[in-house]
């Protein structure tokens, strides 16, 4: 495609490289499918010629994306540590270490990456010193930074270095990466700004709504160094020009394209006198000149998402050629694609359902014995050709391969993919499979989805009639219960649970502490502390880590919501000991607790520190139940800090994920409708409505409490003091029977304030009935060393 238009856009490219030598750029290029994103970046990597290294990575629009798919393509370009790692299968903080250290380039600066889980890049130079970005993973790595341009050191001729060749790193169809890759980009984009490097995204804004996970992705890029550039489509005289040269009608070219560049060029370059009205029209048109042969090639190519590999065509040089001749292919890598991903769309959706199902069937055959595939692309063809032994293979070793890259959303719908195609496994084996799933759904915060699959393996585990597999299903389907909302299907399992389990059984520790935790959430400290203890103590005698520090968690919750000393220090205990013991669930459970644990104290200052890290952990790990979750309760702690622009992104954010139901979603729907409710929107008796009815369901005071206490003030809010007087009282029962300090306080001064008595329970914190005594400076001032109330 010829470059209209594009000039001040590659300008701006060409400036951003220039600044790299004061530190890395961001460039996110975003656009409609066709407007010319490739062929952007394609001519800039070719006007950089030796300034620059260019390293190519691209997403692939296949039924479940390639885990670090642009690493992978990196990686090959690479060769060497990145490579290496790649291929072993390391750790997600292992790739994303050796990848920095591939953009050292012929640099001049000293980078240095310690830690097990966070450190710091020290980069030195003449330039660059005291500079140091946040950095993660296990390895350490140094590597060699020169800023451009930069001299001898002051005295010395003979040390001036080579002038640097900075890395430009360019990642393609963003739109359609895997979580992991979203994690690398933010990661990268956070450390480029200390590097001499460009980093280039290209996405299609077109086919990203508002719950697009790259939305959030691009929102955490540093803004300092980041520049978008939307390309906007050709000009109605740039049109008018093209199409007068091609004796065609302007009006009528620029109507049917919208002047996007790769429609204006399929309709110029079509023949005869009739405009094709669609792009498969201009597409298969160019396909009927070729002949038959040439035709089924690019019909075969048309099944493989982004490019066909060399393999594919293998043998057929002569077809390629014709293709590429008639413009229908181009050359891509070592293989050949569509000159664009429409027209790739066009020829295959052209294709009738057996056709299509015969060309991913040959494409898999070919793939399947080609050394190095991603599995997940094995998968991709297998599904579409309807290979059902062939999808259940591939689908659990690319499960595998993601949920160990930590891209927990993409292997559960692996594994969902081979539990579709399982039924002629052996029960023993069908069970294990719907157990790695459930582990990975529950792990993206898909707690309904786990919850199914755990049901559905415990029938297969008791029809064996062995104790362990059922207690363990038991186990996670009252944890899933919890999450997903269901009180009472949570305490039947955990109850059923210990009945199940003989004494000595190595699962009872565990059975224990569940019990714990469920009574630790539902503000009964005695029986959490009890419970935990018991297990504690079980599982220490077993040698049971896990258990002993998912115990200690509970039993230190129900310490901190006290109000006791030490059980900050405990929890921070637990979560090291945790993440020493690779158990990242409990480690993130540990910093969760930390976090909210204030806000049921009403210290909204501590809880908004301790959220910053729970959050950070938590998404670095792709867990996205304690994502959604986490956003929510920092969204209430803004709301409290009058920080309602940011809590309203919060918890839109959150509410943008992917669980619409249970204990994930309820905090910010808790926090949006206060928000609605304090402008006067008609929004905000339904949020609120939906957020009281997730609250009943768990029966908690946690949740009770504060959304009765949200729907009291906007009752009142509305005029209807008598309706906010019953619903506090509603609350009110359930908060003074658990003694729970806050929400007894607050649901007390709610019904005060609704023309109910001046009187609060004795169990109230001390704000609540300083302020029912019309304390309101002092109330004020122990408000402000909270945070907030």
């Amino acid at each position: 495609m010829e470059l209209w238009e594009r000039s001040a856009t590659l300008e701006l490219l060409d400036g951003l490289l220039g600044e790299c030598a004061q530190g890395g750029r961001v460039a996110v290029v975003a656009g409609e499918a066709g407007i010319g994103k490739s062929v952007l970046v394609n001519d800039f990597a070719r006007r950089c010629g030796a300034r620059a290294r260019v390293l190519w990575g691209g997403c692939d629009r296949l039924v479940t994306p390639r885990a670090l798919g642009p690493l992978h393509d990196i990686g090959r370009q690479t060769g060497g540590l990145l490579a290496e790692r790649l291929g072993a299968g390391a750790a997600q903080e292992e790739i994303f270490a050796a990848s920095l250290e591939e953009l050292s380039g012929a640099t001049g600066a000293t980078v240095e990456l310690a830690g097990a889980t966070r450190g710091s890049v020290a980069v030195s130079g003449p330039e660059a010193a005291g500079r140091s970005v946040a950095a993660s993973g296990p390895v350490a790595a140094r590597w060699s930074v020169a800023a451009s341009g930069l001299g001898a050191a002051s005295g010395s001729a003979s040390a001036a270095p080579t002038a640097p060749v900075p890395p430009v790193v360019v990642v393609e169809d963003a739109h359609w990466a895997d979580e992991a890759t979203l994690d690398w980009l933010v990661w990268l984009g956070r450390r480029i700004g200390r590097l001499p490097a460009l980093l280039v995204v290209t996405y299609r804004d077109d086919e990203v709504g508002a719950e697009h996970p790259i939305r959030g992705a691009l929102a955490a890029l540093p803004s300092a160094i980041v520049r978008r550039v939307r390309l906007r489509p050709l000009s109605y005289g740039c049109v008018t020009e093209l199409v007068r040269r091609a004796g065609r009608d302007p009006a009528t070219v620029h109507r049917l394209t919208g002047g996007n560049p790769l429609l204006v060029t399929e309709l110029l370059a079509s023949e005869g006198a009739a405009v094709p009205a669609t792009v498969q029209d201009l597409i298969l048109d160019r396909l009927r000149s070729l002949p038959e042969p040439a035709r089924e090639l690019a019909r075969l190519v048309s099944v493989l998402p982004t490019r066909a590999d060399a393999a594919v065509v293998a043998g057929a040089a002569d077809l390629v050629e014709t293709c590429v001749d008639a413009g229908v292919l181009v050359p891509s890598g070592d293989g050949v694609a569509f000159r664009h991903e429409l027209l790739r769309s066009a020829v295959e959706e052209s294709l009738s359902p057996a056709r299509r199902a015969a060309a991913h069937r040959r494409v898999l055959g070919v793939l399947a014995r080609t050394p190095g595939v991603d599995p997940g692309r094995l998968v991709h063809h297998a599904l579409n050709a309807r290979d059902e032994a062939a999808v259940l293979r591939y689908a659990q070793l690319a499960g595998i391969g993601a949920a160990r890259q930590g891209a927990h959303r993409e292997a559960a719908a692996h594994y969902r993919a081979a539990v579709e195609h399982a039924g002629g496994l052996p029960a023993e084996r069908r069970a294990e499979l719907l157990e790695a799933y459930a582990e990975q759904a529950y792990l993206a915060g898909l707690a309904e989805e786990a919850l199914r699959a755990r049901q559905a393996a415990l029938e297969l585990r008791e029809a064996e009639g062995r104790a362990g597999p059922v207690g363990e299903n038991l186990r996670w389907i009252s944890r899933l219960a919890w999450w997903a909302g269901r009180r009472e299907q949570a305490w039947e399992a955990a109850a059923r649970l210990v009945t199940v389990l003989a004494d000595g059984d190595p699962q009872l520790a565990m059975a224990y502490s569940n019990q714990s935790q469920l009574h630790m959430a539902a503000h009964h400290l005695d029986e959490a502390v009890a419970w935990g203890e018991r297990a504690r103590e079980l599982a220490d005698r077993l040698g049971d880590v896990a258990a002993s520090v998912h115990a200690e968690i509970n039993v230190s919750t129900a310490r901190l919501v006290r109000g006791e000393a030490g059980a900050t220090a405990a929890l921070r205990a637990a979560h090291e000991r945790a993440e020493a013991a690779g158990l990242v669930d409990h480690a993130a459970r540990a910093l969760v607790v930390l976090a909210t644990g204030p806000v049921q104290l009403a210290e909204y200052g501590v809880a908004a520190r301790a959220l910053e890290e729970a959050l950070a952990y938590a998404a670095g790990r792709n867990l996205d139940g304690y994502v959604q979750y986490l956003l929510g309760v920092r969204a209430v702690v803004r709301v409290e800090g009058c920080d309602w622009d940011g809590a309203l992104a919060d918890a839109e954010a959150s509410l943008a994920l992917a669980v619409k139901g249970g204990v994930a979603r309820f905090p910010a729907l808790l926090a949006r409708g206060r928000i609605l409710a304090a402008r006067g929107d008609a929004g905000a008796a339904a949020l609120l409505e939906e957020a009281a009815g997730q609250a009943q369901r768990t029966g908690e005071p946690q949740r009770v409490g504060p959304v009765t206490a949200a729907r009291c003030e906007h009752l009142l809010w509305s005029g209807d003091a008598a309706g906010a007087r019953e619903e506090a009282g509603r609350g009110l029962g359930l908060a003074v029977s658990v003694r729970h300090p806050v929400y007894a306080g607050e649901l007390a001064l709610r019904r005060w304030l609704a023309g109910g008595e001046r009187r609060a329970p004795p169990c109230a914190a001390a704000p609540y009935p300083v302020m029912i005594c019309g304390g309101w400076a002092a109330a004020a001032a122990e408000g402000g060393r909270r945070g907030g109330l």
